[in-house]
């Protein structure tokens, strides 16, 4: 609910992700990829409701939308869910330093103590890149790259077989961001986990993933291999090669047009507005998901 109104954040969100594996979900601010991931994790506000259903696991007994506070807490974030949040200086608490953060991380989710408790949080500070002598450093002391990785840091202790990376790549520089990339990319993948990232940055998602989703106005309108969707035969949804054509290295055209708003979307395809293909069938009638692609002119 948002101002007295019911909103879909999210609908027709359906995916598969396996061992080893990462998706890559891209798509504009605004269009429900970070409330995907808070639903996954049950960190939506209390007034949100869900519905459908995530499967964790190799036997695919947990469902995440259905499991309660409890289990959640106790046996799902940090050990079988790792998550790398949006705007992670907000989810550091300000009175405590790095080093705090990371032995407390590590003694709950490893059971380590006494005097290799320091070294474990330095190693896993220095798995995401973030420098030893930053570690006595309160997270108002910290530029947005360092946080961002600080909170990758904490992500990676547990060593979860699902890691839900917001936006991992945000405030860093381009060196820095291939090395996140390719930790993650090592930490899952080398590892037989699997990865979900939300990202704005296509360049990363191309180093990384094996399947890339797009989604606009809270529904998945593109789901492809990655090879496909940055080579041939390239994206099949006019909102998913605007996305691409919009690269520097590219034609470097945005797109034209700004989303509709959630809480009030047209009843034929929500990106009609701004696609040049749009006919009357497009604006009248809301395209399914059919073989990896939303649109009536696929």
């Amino acid at each position: 609910m948002s101002g007295g109104r019911h909103v879909e954040a999210v609908t027709d969100a359906t995916f598969d992700l396996g061992p080893g594996e990462c998706l890559a979900l891209v798509g504009e601010s605004g269009c429900g990829k970070s409330v995907l991931a808070s639903a996954l994790l049950g960190l939506l506000p209390g007034n949100a409701e869900t519905a459908g259903s995530a499967w964790l696991g190799p036997d695919g007994r947990l469902d995440l939308l259905a499991a309660d506070e409890r289990t959640l807490a106790r046996t799902v974030r940090g050990r079988r869910v790792g998550l790398v949040p949006q705007s992670p200086a907000a989810h550091l608490t300000p009175v405590r330093t790095v080093r705090s953060h990371l032995e407390e991380t590590v003694r709950a989710l490893t059971g380590t103590a006494g005097g290799r408790l320091r070294a474990a949080a330095g190693a896993a500070a220095e798995r995401a890149a973030f420098p030893a002598t930053h570690l006595d450093r309160y997270p108002h002391e910290l530029s947005g790259g360092l946080a961002q990785r600080a909170a990758t840091a904490l992500a990676l202790i547990g060593d979860a077989p699902l890691l839900l990376a917001d936006e991992p790549t945000t405030g860093l520089d381009r060196d820095l961001v291939h090395r996140t990339v390719d930790e993650l990319r090592a930490h899952t993948r080398d590892a037989g986990r699997a990865l979900l990232m939300i990202t704005h940055d296509l360049e990363a998602a191309r180093r990384i993933a094996d399947t890339v989703a797009v989604m606009y106005a809270g529904r998945i309108v593109e789901l492809a291999p990655a090879d496909a969707f940055f080579g041939e035969p390239g994206p099949r949804h006019p909102y998913a090669r605007g996305l691409l054509e919009a690269l520097p290295e590219r034609a470097f055209t945005p797109i034209p047009g700004a989303p509709p708003e959630l809480g009030s979307l047209p009843p034929g395809c929500a990106f009609a507005a701004r696609c040049p293909r749009a006919d009357a069938h497009c604006r009248a009638q809301r395209p399914p998901l059919t073989e990896g692609v939303a649109c009536h002119h696929a």
